[in-house]
């Protein structure tokens, strides 16, 4: 495929003009695939702190206090890096998304702001910031499944497609809790790990109905994209990836309704599952995009800087991702396993006999 993209621009497939806006590409896809399945299970928890009982919320926000710097740090990435390497293309995409992309950023500033307010406020208001951040966590997830649905059918805002992209919307949110609960039943024990198990249930299957009906409207929405994946033997692997994304979701099911009839054990089958659909999902949708950045419109190669520009963003790039790297894979490696919530000391009051205190 590619020797025949670079035979298609007239280009040799060794010009800088040719693979480094393919490396850059590869970067940003790799940025949207860990800011979504490394933040997904933080926007998850924060948007079933809307469900969860108040004497509960506390605890959940708490688990995610060793994760939250890390996970804002993909999108800022992600957007520098578009900017950077594909300066020809952010007209067009945000003059298309620029209210969802706003609703994103609003509802990131809401979850970063309430959470460390939360942490520094009286104890009679954290309760407030707390639901600042159920709240900011619910816009953000909406937010990424009106994106995706506007990607989807190509910017077009007839009714029909409002309806669908409302309809992806509560999807991406249900995709969100389910990869939310899936990650507290890998982490907490007793009542929270068995709400979490229903929560699971009731978003699974919200979230298999927006992964068909994204595919679907994709597809057939699409000539380009619907001969891409039905041409050849393609079919072959369409056949397997849905085979796949079924028995994910089966599983995740059964173990869910496994885990309520016998007992509610700690797993991390649910978790890597969802993780699995989430990633077939993406590769999916940039397969079948690739090369545009705008669906038959602008390429990686119409969008991409000058040579010089990409050569100096690709030092840059090859001198901060190491230390990205190393940051966060020792920030991250703890977010599997057990997590036991840590027991206050016992002070016993000792007097003497003259009322005063005895340490």
């Amino acid at each position: 495929m590619i020797a025949a993209l670079a035979t298609a621009l007239g280009v040799n497939a060794n010009d800088p003009a040719f693979w480094m806006p393919l490396v850059f590409m590869g970067l940003l896809f790799a940025i949207i695939v860990a800011g979504t399945v490394l933040d997904g299970f933080d926007i998850g928890v924060g948007c079933l702190a809307l469900f969860a009982p108040a004497d509960l919320r506390p605890r959940m926000l708490s688990l995610l206090s060793p994760w939250r710097d890390a996970n804002e740090f993909w999108l800022f990435l992600g957007m520098g890096l578009f900017v950077a390497a594909f300066p020809n293309a952010w007209g067009s995409v945000m003059s298309e998304l620029y209210l969802p992309l706003c609703v994103l950023a609003l509802g990131v500033l809401l979850r970063s702001v309430a959470f460390e307010l939360r942490l520094r406020s009286p104890a009679e208001l954290q309760s407030r910031w707390l639901l600042g951040f159920a709240l900011g966590s619910l816009v953000t997830a909406l937010a990424h499944g009106f994106l995706l649905a506007q990607v989807v059918v190509t910017y077009q805002n007839e009714a029909g497609y409002l309806w669908f992209s409302l309809f992806v919307g509560l999807s991406a949110v249900a995709a969100y809790c389910l990869l939310g609960s899936a990650w507290l039943i890998m982490r907490v024990a007793g009542e929270l790990r068995a709400r979490a198990v229903m929560w699971g249930r009731r978003a699974v299957r919200w979230a298999a109905a927006g992964a068909v009906g994204v595919s679907v409207v994709l597809a057939f929405g699409n000539a380009g994209i619907f001969l891409k994946w039905s041409d050849g033997p393609h079919w072959q692997v369409v056949a397997a990836l849905w085979l796949i994304v079924l028995t994910c979701f089966v599983s995740i099911e059964m173990c869910f309704q496994r885990m309520i009839n016998s007992s509610y054990r700690t797993t991390a089958l649910p978790f890597f599952m969802t993780l699995l659909v989430f990633l077939i999902t993406l590769g999916g949708l940039g397969y079948s995009f690739f090369p545009y950045l705008v669906l038959d419109d602008i390429t990686i190669w119409d969008a991409s800087a000058s040579v010089d520009s990409l050569r100096l963003v690709l030092a840059a790039t090859v001198v901060a991702l190491p230390v990205a790297l190393i940051f966060n894979i020792w920030v991250y490696w703890r977010m599997f396993g057990l997590s036991i919530a840590p027991t206050p000391p016992e002070f016993k009051d000792q007097r003497a006999g003259d009322g005063s205190i005895v340490a």
